[in-house]
């Protein structure tokens, strides 16, 4: 008797322990991971790798390389974790933009609040911000003065203001629903915001800046774009440039830059690749000298700057 107590003892310790077995594989970071890369590739998610990484970051609260150590380690999440792991990777399926669903998104070397109603910061857009930093480090400004005029996020502004020692930098935009995250994200590192008509800057501001920079709205209307992240959730305040070239509010914008700054002060804009040469005639008939397109990381033309005489 004695004996068969113990041989069921051990079988039903060995059905909790499969059972147990079961439940932790089920958990396992690197399951959970290859299932939802695969779950966001099915969806045509561009990046479905990237993302799935970046939500099983989030969720766990670490960096991409801790999160590769515990997937060596055999590590899990919890079971709460886990069910969020899998709603976010749900709402990611849907097309819903990563930065939407995290509240956040790199920039430089800063990390930016987002969410809906402001455009989320491109990787292209960096580049822009490096061509007026290496404009001002060959100008050697002890206190250069900058502004970004439709800042969005703010992230060219605070950009200027953490890279460019001694910089005074402004940032403009006039969305109501954008202005909060403008404010989150640049008042901290000292950066004015002007809630406001970028085209409308008090009169005391002009002729004293070094440095304008914009990704300005410039898509043409009847170019809609094709990524559902962009069309469907990104504010179309922020995509269209308005007149049949998408140029308009572009012309508003470089007429300002050259307002703005004193002689010698150079204005860099953020454009589409097909408005290359569109965008470096804007820039002369506003009145800028110099005029230079500018390449982004993959050798597309996105951006086009120019001297104030």
């Amino acid at each position: 008797m004695a004996s068969e107590i113990s041989t069921g003892g051990r079988h039903g310790a060995s059905a909790q322990d499969q059972q147990d077995g079961r439940e932790a594989r089920h958990l396992q970071i690197s399951a959970l991971r290859r299932a939802g890369i695969a779950q966001l590739a099915a969806a045509a998610v561009p990046s479905p790798m990237a993302d799935a990484d970046l939500l099983a970051c989030f969720v766990l609260g670490i960096d991409k390389p801790e999160l590769k150590l515990r997937e060596l380690r055999g590590e899990s999440f919890t079971a709460q974790q886990a069910a969020q792991f899998r709603e976010l990777l749900a709402a990611r399926a849907t097309r819903i933009p990563l930065q939407h669903l995290t509240g956040q998104a790199f920039f430089r070397y800063l990390t930016l609040k987002v969410g809906p109603g402001v455009f989320s910061p491109r990787p292209e857009t960096e580049g822009v911000v490096q061509v007026g930093l290496d404009f001002l480090a060959a100008q050697q400004l002890a206190h250069p003065r900058c502004v970004d005029l439709c800042s969005g996020s703010g992230a060219i502004a605070a950009a200027l203001a953490t890279e460019a020692a001694g910089s005074e930098v402004w940032a403009v935009e006039l969305s109501d629903d954008a202005i909060g995250y403008t404010r989150a994200n640049c008042e901290p590192v000292g950066v004015t915001v002007l809630h406001q008509d970028a085209s409308k800057l008090p009169a005391e501001l002009e002729g004293t800046m070094d440095l304008v920079v914009s990704n300005p709205p410039y898509i043409p209307p009847n170019a809609v774009p094709r990524e559902p992240e962009v069309r469907e959730h990104d504010p179309q305040m922020a995509l269209y440039g308005l007149g049949e070239d998408g140029l308009q509010i572009p012309r508003a914008i470089a007429a300002q830059a050259r307002r703005l700054l004193r002689p010698g002060g150079m204005f860099v804009m953020e454009h589409a690749e097909v408005q290359e040469h569109s965008a470096a005639q804007l820039l002369r008939e506003a009145g800028f000298a110099s005029v230079t397109g500018h390449l982004d990381l993959s050798g597309r033309p996105r951006s086009t700057s120019g001297i104030a005489s």
